[in-house]
């Protein structure tokens, strides 16, 4: 009987997710192939030996538009549906990826960055949110970790795919990476089209009823999960009638029992200001800026680099560590995944920000008294290791925890608003890093270093003081929480601390 149950077919929502996720799979190889081209001799000769700066901006020019595009991912969503949006923004991606492979010119090239920026951030922004509402609430936490795991995977593909073309002795062995990137866009880009089922809710809010119950059915979501999922967004948004593409309104057909009168669109983007959501904004808002300021990305991007500079002479060398350190990663990040629950947020936080504190100071140290050395001595081998080490701690903590916390915190007639600003915060922040970092390494050697474990230690001195504990708290339970913060006591205390690190089973009930 256990054999068979392995060979039932897996019900449609679960194919569904796995599809959605697979737009992950382009975001991480884009990040791990921008990293070694930019290092490879026919690319450097291709843009003219670029100096630091130009390095960082050929680098980080996609973050920006990323940013911007995902600010009206929601309104893209909801006229055109889920998937067509995702489909959308990962052609758009694809076209981006295709100009810089044919690049004549840097500047064509940091054009399809741009262009693949906007792309990204359409896409991206729609996934989790498609996963959400047409997934069981019981396996809705592992389902929307999907695309990160993925992503691992295509870091993993970025880097190997560099490191295999490396030797060609022309300009194809930078430009085939964006042209197998921007065939995987396309074929990502007609699948979501051709076999992801509209979001049911979507589909209801739109005034299709008859077909979000073909839906549902298409997608195997038993009939008590399908009111738990409408509830759940009913009770947060004031529905109303919502136009389609063609323009037309059914508002005959809303199905919520919520009364309420609209907001202004200005009334609604000031909520997150009043008193009880704005401590919370800010909290989300530092800790998603954070997140990138950990100079997580500095190393995501330039591995290569780094490994160079601790003493990896030959880009051979340093592409081959730099994929080690991609599937390190994804091997850690499956159990990360999987035991994301099963301990306090709070001391995931804070313990995370201490052992990266540590590998960054590490470093900074061995740099600043001049004990790395390219030839000799240990000092190059304890830099590698606390590169590898500092992924894997970032990948187990901060990286399965800092964007749900962000989230899950916010009041529910904010969630979106404050959840989008944050999102931003983290753009942003990604943008930075991404720019600065080549000049930090090129001015001094341990400079960066110190920068981002600065960065890492002063948030875990935050959280500790700031954050409260929300596994296994319900929105009541987390307002509370966040009302007793406000009052009397703001330091938690090492008891709290303590209990935060219990190892907790999953709780089997539906939430």
């Amino acid at each position: 009987m256990q054999l068979s149950s392995f060979l039932q077919k897996p019900p449609g929502y679960m194919l569904a997710s796995i599809l959605c996720s697979l737009g992950g799979f382009l975001f991480g190889i884009d990040t791990g192939i921008i990293g070694p081209v930019t290092v490879m001799e026919d690319f450097t000769r291709y843009v003219g030996n670029p100096s630091p700066t130009i390095h960082g901006l050929i680098v980080s020019s996609i973050l920006i538009p990323a940013a911007i595009s995902s600010f009206f991912a929601g309104r893209v969503a909801d006229a055109l549906g889920r998937p067509r949006g995702i489909a959308i923004g990962s052609f758009i991606f694809g076209v981006g990826a295709a100009l810089e492979g044919a690049s004549m010119h840097i500047a064509m090239f940091i054009v399809g960055r741009i262009i693949e920026g906007i792309g990204e951030g359409l896409y991206l922004s729609m996934m989790i949110v498609y996963i959400c509402e047409i997934s069981p609430p019981r396996y809705r936490g592992a389902l929307t970790t999907g695309p990160q795991l993925i992503t691992t995977l295509g870091l993993v593909a970025g880097f190997f795919t560099c490191y295999g073309t490396a030797n060609i002795g022309s300009s194809l062995s930078w430009r085939l990476p964006f042209i197998l990137l921007a065939a995987y866009s396309c074929v990502f880009s007609a699948a979501a089209l051709i076999w992801l089922p509209a979001s049911p809710r979507w589909l209801t809010l739109h005034g299709k009823t008859e077909e979000a119950a073909k839906t549902w059915e298409k997608l195997d979501v038993p009939a008590a999960d399908r009111e738990k999922i409408m509830d759940q967004y009913e009770t947060s948004v004031v529905e109303t009638a919502i136009p389609d593409a063609s323009g037309n309104t059914s508002a005959g057909h809303v199905t919520s029992t919520t009364i309420a009168v609209p907001k202004s669109k200005k009334a609604k983007i000031l909520d997150v200001l009043s008193s009880d959501a704005r401590p919370r904004l800010i909290l989300a808002v530092f800790l998603m800026g954070m997140q990138q300021l950990s100079g997580i990305d500095g190393v995501l991007y330039y591995a290569p680099l780094l490994f160079q500079q601790a003493g990896l002479s030959s880009n051979e060398s340093a592409f081959f560590a730099s994929g080690v350190s991609a599937i390190l990663i994804f091997a850690v990040s499956i159990p990360a995944t999987i035991c994301a629950d099963r301990w306090g947020r709070r001391a995931n936080t804070i313990l995370g920000g201490l052992g990266m504190t540590a590998t960054m100071f590490l470093m900074g140290s061995l740099y600043a008294g001049d004990a790395v050395h390219a030839g000799t001595g240990a000092g190059r081998w304890v830099v590698i290791v606390c590169i590898y080490a500092f992924a894997v701690i970032y990948c187990v903590s901060w990286a399965v925890g800092i964007k749900c916390y962000a989230a899950e915190i916010q009041p529910q007639r904010t969630r979106a608003s404050a959840t989008s600003i944050a999102h931003g915060s983290n753009w942003l922040s990604n943008f930075l890093v991404a720019l600065v970092t080549p000049s930090l390494l090129a001015r001094t050697s341990y400079g960066a270093y110190f920068l981002f474990g600065g960065c890492t230690l002063l948030t875990a001195a935050v959280c500790f003081v700031f954050m409260p504990e929300t596994r296994g708290l319900n929105l009541d339970e987390i307002n509370a929480a966040f009302a007793h913060r406000s009052g009397v006591a703001r330091v938690t205390g090492i008891r709290e601390f303590a209990g935060s690190l219990r190892w907790r089973r999953p709780a089997a009930v539906d939430a």
